[in-house]
């Protein structure tokens, strides 16, 4: 057990920023169904969402902010209805921040793979609606995010440093055993590697530094699949080419959220895997339920292994440089040494009030 201890009693964290936090209006599950999409996959029971159901998940979780997602996002339509779409999410989402600005960031979605009507999308969402990053799914119509075809959002996702959140999503091949299973149960953390890999040999994030790409539920299957990925030239030399000088550098520089990997299996590897300064929050509330969230939260403050400072990048610091706006009282902690939960009764009562 590390020297990591909970804030307070049957709260697994203290002043979190959860960057893994679904919502689900209802009027885009309606949206999704007359285009022919869902907001689930088949055998995957759809969640409820609400925001007052959130703050108190997040309270009960010692969670003081969470950026919302809205996924999958865009799904595979054309460029003018998805357009229209993507901005009718991003100002929705505009309108939930506004209404808490201290507990909820944003993710906006775009209408990829149209690069063009993308980046129109990128600058309203963050000039104009002012939200906190970009959420994206492994592929758009079977083009990864990693693909060079959308380096001119690369490029410009890089040159504001804008967080790009990056979500699995069901692949683009038919016809994949499902042993009668949700596809998420193992096809997501093989997206989340399919995508590493790809980001890897393109060298995505060493031809755009200020890329700054979040893989959720712990980067999938990277900590395991990491050393592995790195041996392509073994078998087949040309790849050598396509590798960078630091592969497994490269790698680690993507940040990973702790959403289901909060078990004596899965948090081990990630940790050693991944750095300090790199590893965020997740939930995946409500897509997992908030008592999953609590125990998968307190595994890893109780039994991860990880040292004070370790716990204050993860729980709010490494959040707090993506995301300044949501820094507010974490940023002080974290510069004064202080828990967020060692806070004044003013503090507290401010807490409640927001529930």
């Amino acid at each position: 057990m590390g020297t990591s201890t909970p804030g307070t009693a049957g709260t697994p964290w203290s002043g979190a920023i959860d960057v893994h936090h679904h919502t689900l209006p209802a009027w885009y599950a309606r949206e999704l169904e007359r285009l022919g999409f869902s907001t689930v996959l088949p055998g995957v029971d759809p969640p409820a969402w609400t925001v007052d159901t959130a703050l108190e998940t997040m309270d009960r979780q010692g969670v003081r902010a969470a950026v919302l997602n809205v996924w999958p996002g865009v799904p595979a339509v054309g460029t003018a209805t998805g357009a229209r779409l993507a901005r009718r999410v991003n100002e929705h989402l505009a309108g939930l921040v506004a209404g808490h600005p201290d507990r909820f960031g944003a993710f906006a979605v775009l209408p990829l793979p149209d690069v063009d009507a993308a980046l129109a999308e990128l600058a309203y969402a963050l000039d104009v609606l002012r939200l906190d990053g970009v959420s994206l799914v492994t592929h758009y119509a079977g083009t990864y995010v990693g693909d060079p075809r959308l380096d001119a959002f690369h490029a410009e996702a890089a040159r504001r440093g804008t967080p790009l959140f990056i979500h699995p999503t069901a692949p683009p091949a038919g016809g994949q055993p499902t042993f009668g299973l949700p596809l998420s149960l193992c096809e997501f953390t093989f997206e989340t590697v399919r995508v590493a890999t790809q980001l890897l040999y393109h060298r995505t994030p060493e031809r755009h530094p200020g890329l700054r790409i979040i893989l959720s539920h712990g980067g999938g299957g990277l900590a395991y699949h990491a050393t592995r990925l790195t041996l392509g030239p073994l078998v087949s030399a040309g790849l050598g080419q396509r590798l960078p000088a630091d592969p497994i550098g490269l790698l680690r520089s993507l940040y990973v959220d702790t959403a289901m990997v909060g078990d004596r299996h899965a948090f081990p590897a990630v940790r050693a895997f991944a750095r300090p300064d790199r590893m965020l929050v997740g939930t995946d509330f409500p897509f997992m339920p908030a008592s999953f969230g609590e125990g998968n939260g307190r595994h890893i403050v109780e039994h991860g292994g990880l040292g004070a400072e370790e716990l204050a990048l993860l729980e709010h610091g490494n959040a707090a440089a993506l995301f300044p706006r949501l820094a507010g009282e974490a940023a002080a902690a974290q510069g004064t040494g202080a828990r967020p939960d060692d806070r004044t009764a003013d503090q507290k009562g401010d807490r409640q009030r927001a529930r």
